[in-house]
């Protein structure tokens, strides 16, 4: 998707859902350096409202509002933890067990300012996983963020042993290539240099869940990315 295309997943008159991509902020930045979504979406829509955000480099669903009734519902929900989040990751390495929660505290670093780290003094975070697809190099897993803390998922995963794939963080950043997984890689005539499977952060907000203000269920959902379908399927043939 270009930066310029708002991939509108789901919309009526009180807020919008959009699935962003990875690499572009939710929110203006204090040095305004790069367009935001949310300043997409005021010149489409005018007046919008910022319920909730994504990290700069976590693509998938973020949420809207079109009118401050709304605004002031939604931003509830999601500070009494009435909205339902799941996430999606690739992390390296294979996660002994098929499901399970992470209740471990996340306090700010200490020393290195923008990092989170787990600390027995710190607020009261708990994620819960399962694996959708697993293999020695690469896993997919799917994630509910049970609290909202920053980073908490790839802090949570680092903490786990199996840190998100492309995390320059809390991983070691690297490229997904293909080579590095298939022994008998070979690049295709036209490229001069084997092009990453994934380079992004390996992360993707992919369902919300709540009521309206009329009480009706909501389930918004954004597909996988094509880069994360992609690289577990190469990995099904190698295995």
């Amino acid at each position: 998707m270009a930066k310029n295309n708002l991939n509108i997943i789901f919309e009526n008159e009180d807020f919008v859902a959009i699935d962003k991509p990875s690499g572009l902020l939710t929110i203006p930045d204090r040095a305004q350096t790069e367009k935001s979504l949310k300043e997409m979406l005021a010149e489409k829509y005018g007046n919008i409202y910022t319920v909730h955000r994504l990290d700069k480099d976590t693509s998938g669903l973020v949420l809207f509002a079109k009118n401050v009734t709304t605004h002031q519902f939604l931003s509830q929900l999601f500070e009494e933890r009435k909205i339902e989040k799941y996430y999606l990751g690739i992390v390296i390495g294979m996660p002994t067990d098929a499901s399970g929660k992470i209740d471990a505290p996340i306090a700010e670093h200490p020393i290195n300012k923008g990092m989170m780290t787990i600390h027995r003094n710190g607020k009261p975070s708990l994620t819960s996983y399962e694996v959708l697809d697993s293999n020695k190099h690469f896993s997919m897993l799917s994630f509910q963020l049970h609290t909202g803390r920053t980073h908490q998922i790839r802090v949570h995963c680092k903490n786990m042993g199996h840190p998100l794939a492309c995390d320059d963080l809390y991983g070691d950043g690297k490229p997904i290539l293909l080579s590095s997984i298939k022994k008998k890689f070979k690049l295709s005539k036209n490229d001069e240099e084997e092009r990453p499977m994934i380079s992004r952060l390996a992360l993707h907000s992919y369902k919300l869940i709540f009521k309206n203000n009329k009480g009706e269920r909501i389930e918004i959902t954004a597909e996988a990315p094509k880069q994360f379908r992609a690289l577990m399927a190469q990995l099904k043939k190698i295995n």
